[in-house]
């Protein structure tokens, strides 16, 4: 026969009633986490209709409605400009998610200034191709498909044709080399079936690059803690150039250097210049810049050519933001904040961590759309010890049903 023996200073009264007291704690602690995620899911399976006004943040809020599954409708686009209504980049997204969904309805008035958007299944395309325009980079389209692609039904593979480079959106460059190394090391994206390859160089204003992505599937995204910087230790980069002299690479080169070898002497910049068929439709230049920290961050930096400056501004200008980034000590950088933060909303089980040292208006507004569509809100702590702020959140656990829970 078992018997329970006290310890030491206590009766075997207390010594069940204390053990009794803390199993119904975690019991009870058990039973407020599974209501909380059994509520947020009952949340995602009520399918609303969201509002807004304008034609900011236009592109994250057709991502989060299809992945949320709630319809959304944006009014007063640009309603008070000489040439109201849709821009040509805003139509083409639209007709890249019909590509990449099934089922889904769009509507646009007469005017252009409102849109409804219905989503459908997230289904991806195989061998796909869309063409992006001449108003904004492949760049801007491909942040989308990052976000979007690892929750379709099949692994997909898209060519998108259009500018690569251009100053109003970041470089195809830094996507390949930042933002998808995060989003694989970091939320557990397979890196089987990861890529991103650029076929040709495209240059504003005729542009004529071609880029291919392919991107895996999967079932849930674990939770993260990116909530340590260390110390850069090496920095690497890349100079491009399309039909022009070679030479203005090496001159961007040596101008970022003379900036940068003073912090780190590890510092090696690559020179790549496309030439025929390859460099597209326009002549231009530009630099990326990537600092790796001992932690594993990536933080980058880019500058394009312009037709009045010289190579050397550009080498300067692009080397000047990459120290500004490295100076906010942020786990990732600023144009990367908004994809990881919806990952982070989308994990499973856990909480995650990111320490940011800034909080531009375009995080914030994100974080808004988070809650509207996901019901998340993030909880903002400052950090005293670096000056910036650390965001943690229990992510919704959204699952991809096209794909069996092992």
């Amino acid at each position: 026969e078992e018997v329970n023996i006290p310890r030491e200073g206590e009766t075997e009264s207390e010594s069940d009633s204390d053990r009794q007291g803390h199993i119904d704690k975690e019991t009870e602690s058990q039973r407020d986490t599974e209501r909380v995620k059994w509520n947020r899911r009952m949340a995602m399976m009520v399918r609303k209709k969201l509002t807004y006004r304008g034609c900011s943040h236009f592109r994250f809020r057709l991502v989060l409605a299809t992945l949320s599954g709630h319809k959304v409708k944006i009014t007063d686009i640009r309603s008070k400009d000489e040439s109201p209504g849709l821009r040509d980049f805003e139509a083409s997204f639209l007709r890249l998610l019909e590509k990449v969904t099934n089922g889904s309805k769009v509507e646009i008035d007469f005017t252009g200034t409102t849109v409804s958007y219905t989503p459908g299944v997230l289904t991806g395309c195989v061998n796909g191709r869309h063409d992006c325009g001449r108003t904004r980079p492949v760049s801007y389209f491909l942040e989308a498909l990052m976000i979007l692609l690892p929750f379709a039904k099949f692994h997909s593979s898209i060519s998108l044709v259009g500018i690569t480079n251009a100053p109003s959106d970041r470089t195809v460059d830094l996507l390949r080399t930042v933002t998808l190394p995060v989003i694989a090391g970091a939320f557990g994206i397979p890196v089987d079936g990861l890529s991103l390859k650029i076929k040709k160089r495209g240059a504003p204003p005729n542009g004529g690059g071609l880029v291919e992505f392919t991107s895996p599937t999967v079932t849930t995204i674990p939770s993260t803690s990116l909530d340590d910087f260390g110390k850069v230790r090496r920095l690497r980069g890349i100079a491009y150039c399309t039909k022009v002299s070679p030479v203005l690479c090496n001159r961007m080169r040596d101008a970022a250097k003379e900036v940068l070898t003073p912090y780190v002497k590890d510092v090696y910049i690559y020179a790549d210049s496309y030439k025929g068929k390859e460099s597209g439709s326009s002549p231009g230049y530009g630099l990326s810049l990537v600092a790796e920290t001992t932690c594993g961050r990536l933080i980058g930096a880019d500058a394009i050519g312009e037709a009045q400056g010289t190579p050397e501004d550009a080498g300067v200008e692009c080397a000047q933001r990459l120290l500004s980034e490295i100076r906010t000590a942020s786990c990732v950088d600023t144009p990367t904040q908004a994809i990881a933060l919806i990952f982070m909303a989308l994990s499973s089980d856990g909480v995650s961590q990111l320490h940011l040292g800034h909080l531009p208006m375009h995080t914030v507004q994100v974080l808004r759309l988070i809650k509207d569509f996901f019901g998340i809100v993030f909880k903002i702590d400052e950090d005293f010890d670096t000056g910036g702020y650390v965001l943690s959140c229990a992510g919704l656990g959204l699952s991809n049903l096209a794909r069996k829970v092992r």
